[in-house]
């Protein structure tokens, strides 16, 4: 049988297996544009899992331990192999529900799971990725199961069809087979369930490997679990304002401390003016807000888990890192606004436009859905519109959508930053959620998007070769010109987009390496083959990976 600790321990033994490797998948991607490289997001999505997974007691049960881990996963997912990881084991934790530990029809019933909810998230699947190696394996465990009752017999029957159907992804897409790899998403696949093999078959869990930069994620002691849970009386540390209000129920600020020392200790209120300041230990929370609540409306409200935050500080934070519980913002507004961009000035422009939180992230640093369910929460609004600015980001955005209890979250599939601009900017309090949505996609699409960047690695383009650190121009995200000259490579992209009698308006949005003296070459380029028929606005985003973010309306 697999036992909780057992499945805990493989988790672990996993993050640790594909963080070695993480390089080495990352090399599988074959187009040469930089992204959000596989292997790291696989690696960072399930070593959230395994911090998680080390503050578990030995005793834990596998319904404990595959839950525990399925959320760790979805709230540390980043990237779209990141979201798919943990969606496979999301299945799992549903296959192993209300069990202490799994038998062979068990493991094989997870695996069916974990295939359901990756299949059902993804609108078009693609056969010869992580999906078809899972899937492979599932059918796999599904026979095995019928004629075998030993679940390692099951478990190890899906790693080798995995690794089957893995070696057959080039079959599947060519442009794998052109390549001459295998899919970086189902490899960081098998580099998982290898690390939770390792467990289940020879109870040993895979460790980090010297100089792979991986930071090992101990199992925890006794004591540090006893520490966590035992000698902290009062585990939710509750910080806020009170804004008084002539109408409220209750007045005297004395009444609301009597009440919070009856229930928790280190209380503070302090009576100023017309607000009151509250610090309070408790294990009620909510009882804390509910009478704070009879004084007035709450604001800057902050709550800890310090049992959360003592046992990760035991087992799975390094020295000199945070834990860092989000602030959480009443939902007062009818709408805000959450975006993701990289760079100082774009990040200055969402502001100026309206967003509420600019969330660092976009290409090769996807953030997690834990970090946009952050931003989401410290927007003070009822109805909260997320913008990616990313196609590798967006899976992740949607994640959140479930976990916003007390606000509606509406993700818009931007894929770039001039879309997710024209998507802010084409706004209207006055219309509904509905029709907003509508209006700012719309506004999203009409955007023709160029980009210049370099090749993060070798690789081949309509049949012609691409060197690392050539300059390469995306139109709407297709490779279109390759070439050595930066400012070239952007006009020609341009000019590849824009159409005279259609569009007038063109953005020029230059980052890191580059200077606004390129940008207004660029800009010179254009005037003097358009004339009047354009208008050109240059913009410091200050972004990496791109020189130049271009857009054309």
């Amino acid at each position: 049988m697999i036992t909780g600790l057992m499945f805990r321990d493989s988790i672990i033994s996993a993050a640790n297996n594909i963080s070695n490797s993480r390089q080495a998948v990352d090399a599988l991607n074959v187009f040469p544009v930089p992204d959000g490289d596989t292997g790291t997001n696989m690696s960072m999505t399930i070593t959230a899992a395994a911090k998680e997974m080390a503050a578990l007691p030995d005793d834990c049960t596998i319904d404990e331990a595959s839950s525990r881990c399925a959320s760790a996963l979805l709230r540390g997912a980043r990237g779209n192999s990141g979201v798919i990881l943990s969606l496979i084991f999301r299945g799992f934790s549903k296959g192993f529900k209300g069990l202490t530990e799994a038998g062979a029809k068990d493991i094989a019933n997870a695996f069916k799971e974990g295939v359901d909810a990756a299949y059902k998230a993804v609108m078009k699947p693609t056969e010869g990725t992580i999906l078809t190696v899972v899937r492979e394996a599932s059918e796999a465990a599904q026979e095995m199961a019928k004629i075998q009752d030993d679940p390692l017999e099951v478990a190890f029957a899906a790693l080798q069809a995995a690794k089957e159907a893995l070696a057959k992804t080039p079959e599947l897409l060519p442009v794998l087979k052109k390549a001459g790899v295998v899919d970086a998403g189902g490899q960081g696949l098998i580099l998982v369930f290898e690390g939770m093999e390792s467990v289940w078959h020879n109870g040993v869990i895979v460790q980090p490997v010297d100089g792979s930069g991986v930071t090992p994620v101990s199992t925890p002691s006794k004591s540090t679990v006893a520490n966590a849970s035992d000698d902290i009386e009062f585990g939710y540390c509750s910080e806020f304002l009170i804004e008084k209000s002539n109408k409220s129920k209750e007045k005297d600020p004395l009444k609301l401390r009597a009440y919070l020392e009856s229930i928790g200790d280190c209380v503070v209120v302090v009576d100023d003016s017309d607000i009151i300041k509250v610090h309070v230990h408790s294990n009620e929370p909510g009882n804390v807000i509910q009478a704070a609540l009879k004084y007035g409306q709450l604001i800057n409200i902050k709550i800890d888990n310090m049992r959360y935050q003592h046992a990760n500080a035991e087992v799975g934070v390094k020295d000199g890192e945070e834990v860092i519980t989000p602030t959480v913002q009443k939902p007062e507004n009818e709408y805000g606004f959450v975006t993701v961009c990289a760079g100082e000035g774009l990040t200055e422009l969402f502001g100026d436009i309206g967003a509420d939180v600019v969330v660092s992230g976009g290409q090769t640093m996807n953030p997690s859905t834990d970090d946009i369910l952050n931003a989401v929460m410290n927007t003070p609004a009822k109805t909260v519109f997320v913008l990616p600015n990313n196609k590798n980001i967006i899976m992740a955005a949607e994640q959140a959508v479930p976990l916003a209890s007390d606000r509606e979250v509406r993700v818009l599939h931007t894929k770039t930053v001039p879309q997710g601009i024209s998507a802010m900017l084409s706004f209207d309090e006055t219309v509904s959620a509905d029709e907003n949505q509508m209006n700012m996609m719309d506004a999203a699409e009409a955007v023709q998007t160029a980009q210049v960047t370099f090749a993060a690695r070798d690789s081949e383009v309509d049949g012609k070769a691409v060197k690392q650190g050539e300059i390469m121009g995306l139109c709407n995200g297709k490779i279109k010109f390759i070439g050595n000259d930066i400012t070239d490579i952007a006009f020609k992209s341009t000019d590849k987009i824009f159409k005279r009698n259609e569009h007038s308006l063109v953005t020029i949005i230059y980052g890191e390496g580059v200077s606004e003296e390129d940008a207004v070459r660029v800009e010179e380029k254009l005037s003097e083959k358009y004339g009047s028929d354009i208008e050109i606005s240059v913009v410091n985003g200050g972004q990496p990976i791109y020189y130049f973010i271009i857009s054309v309306e």
